[in-house]
């Protein structure tokens, strides 16, 4: 394939210092990038109408978005999940997807065990009164348990999964893991007891979420599954928000159902400051940085601009979410 010189890419939008990464990896081909002032739908569908390829973050990249990339060639997602891209609409028009599945595996899986920690030994708690100067007086609510021999259930055994389950079992953490998609001999180190949903659930003083959003995993922690959790156990969601019901979650906080959660994501990506959770002392927030390093965030830049210049030059990617695109393809892949 001849390489062109005039390439336009899109970035829908970033949460790093720049794009100056993306910029020297695209050079090579001699590609502009045009960065979006606003994520809303019509500026993003009015910018991609003549671009060669999309690079996006957190932005909706929508049905109407993609049926507008006319000329474009591919759209690649900076991070794991896809759910803020009309995959099928892409698959349709012909337009591969990319992503980076692998990225922040060790930055996310540190962050679970963070939570898990701080809810643990009652960091939160325990910062407020010594500032106080109380150095012995006080007791927590949650009173502090020993980790090991403990169960911690972990939902989704993909990359991020298994790394969450080594670390908890390193630490003599008897780990349960749960995924519709993968066999008992997932984990070939025998550090993981696979079993089902209600098993691990019942049984798990300490849970994890991490599978995809998707129509199968939408509300896969609601209600009825927060209640078949021990009063005692801690719930982790460093995965998508809108996988746990967060109306059922905030009820169970409150009830005392679960003692409480640490949460890295919650339903609405930027969640208005009257959100009831915010007031509930059994809750550990933080705002969607588990992926957050230098490294990583670096790692991502670079590799989701080679990804979407090895397929404006006719490479397949190293990650194509959407293989069924290859035989309709805009460009051929090889």
């Amino acid at each position: 394939m001849v390489t062109r010189n005039n390439y336009k890419i899109l970035v829908t939008d970033y949460v790093w210092p720049s794009t100056d990464p993306e910029r020297e990896v695209l050079s090579s081909i001699g590609a502009t990038l045009i960065e979006a002032p606003d994520q809303n739908e019509s500026t993003l569908i009015t910018l991609a109408s003549d671009v060669d390829a999309i690079m996006t973050c957190f932005a909706q990249v929508t049905a109407n978005v993609v049926k507008a990339a006319k000329n474009c060639l591919v759209i690649s997602r900076y991070g794991v999940g896809v759910d803020n891209i009309a995959v099928s609409t892409a698959t349709e028009e012909g337009i591969p997807v990319t992503y980076v599945p692998d990225y922040c595996v060790d930055e996310v899986s540190d962050h679970v065990m963070a939570l898990l920690f701080t809810w643990n030994r009652q960091l939160l708690f325990y910062d407020k009164v010594a500032k106080k100067g109380d150095w012995g007086g006080s007791v927590s609510p949650v009173p502090l348990r020993r980790l090991k021999g403990k169960n911690f259930g972990v939902i989704g055994l993909g990359r991020i999964g298994l790394a969450v389950a080594n670390k908890a079992h390193a630490l003599g953490i008897n780990v349960l893991g749960y995924d519709p998609y993968v066999s008992s001999d997932t984990d070939s180190s025998g550090n993981i007891s696979v079993t089902t949903l209600e098993d691990l659930l019942e049984k798990s003083d300490y849970i994890s979420v991490h599978t995809p959003l998707n129509d199968d995993t939408r509300g896969l922690i609601g209600e009825t599954e927060l209640s078949k959790m021990k009063s005692s156990c801690y719930l982790i969601n460093c995965a998508r928000g809108p996988i746990v019901d967060e109306s059922a979650l905030y009820q169970a906080l409150i009830s005392g159902s679960i003692a409480g959660a640490g949460l890295d994501v919650l339903e609405d990506t930027e969640p208005s400051a009257d959100n009831p959770l915010f007031g509930l002392d059994n809750v550990v927030i933080t705002p969607h940085v588990a992926f957050l390093s230098s490294e990583s965030v670096h790692d991502l830049e670079v590799r989701t601009a080679q990804a979407t210049r090895d397929v404006l030059l006719g490479k397949m990617p190293d990650f194509l979410v959407n293989p069924a695109v290859l035989p309709i393809s805009r460009i051929n892949l090889h």
